[in-house]
């Protein structure tokens, strides 16, 4: 089972089982760990006829990189949205879309809070450049706490070209960068967006600044210059919603 991807801890996995429980193949279990919500994945893996190994503990802290909680899935290789299927997508939404796409962020971390948070403002797709950016990994779906699995990642090539393609179907593209004119809170966001945020440290890629139709950005009050990215991913898509009325 080399080729298989881990997925660990409890809400990560419950995700999983709940929406592509195919993947799945086996699920390891602590050894001792009897309480609700691992006995709820024992039984619904067991439903499913996932094959269940209790292990020790040991073992999994080994086999993981992270805090695995006593649970720990092994998957088939994940799948990644390509343009294609963001063009279905695009197609088959009734309301204004709301697209986060993240120019070159590299942290797993800050990936997997990205998508948590886009899960939470209801964000139809979440799209990355292929190169020089973070991907789906267990780092990543563990940080997201199962938001990975339902909120669909695009990964494409040319991001200034899928920018282009998003305005020709209508979609206008708003960019954030410190020295924005405008604040999030004056821009009329009601319409189909794709909301862009730059790398950590080092903003928006050139190229990537030329094909947003505008620049927004907070308004920082204290000492701090900026904000991590999951947390004005967060700021500036609640914004939206509000705008939106939901």
């Amino acid at each position: 089972m080399s080729d298989l991807e881990q997925v660990y801890g409890i809400h990560a996995v419950s995700a999983l089982l709940a929406h592509h429980p195919k993947r799945v193949k086996q699920l390891w279990l602590a050894k001792g760990r009897q309480d609700a919500s691992v006995e709820a994945l024992r039984e619904q893996a067991q439903t499913m006829r996932i094959e269940v190994r209790l292990v020790e503990r040991a073992e999994l802290d080994e086999k993981t990189d992270g805090v695995h909680q006593g649970v720990l899935a092994l998957v088939s290789p994940s799948q990644i949205w390509g343009e294609a299927m963001l063009d279905e997508l695009l197609d088959r939404t009734s309301e204004p879309v709301l697209l986060l796409v993240l120019d070159g962020v590299t942290d797993p971390h800050n990936l997997g809070a990205c998508l948590r948070t886009a899960d939470a403002a209801g964000v139809h797709a979440v799209i990355i450049p292929k190169d020089k950016s973070a991907t789906l990994n267990a780092t990543v779906r563990k940080v997201a706490c199962g938001a990975a699995e339902v909120v669909p990642l695009v990964a494409v090539t040319n991001l200034a070209r899928t920018l282009q393609n998003l305005q020709k179907k209508g979609v206008w593209i708003a960019g954030t960068a410190g020295e924005a004119q405008a604040s999030i809170y004056q821009q009329d966001l009601r319409g189909p967006l794709a909301l862009v945020m730059g790398a950590e440290g080092k903003g928006m890629r050139r190229l990537t600044r030329e094909h947003c139709d505008y620049l927004v950005k907070l308004p920082m009050l204290g000492s701090v210059s900026s904000l991590n990215v999951s947390v004005a991913s967060g700021v500036c898509l609640f914004e939206i919603r509000r705008q939106r009325g939901l």
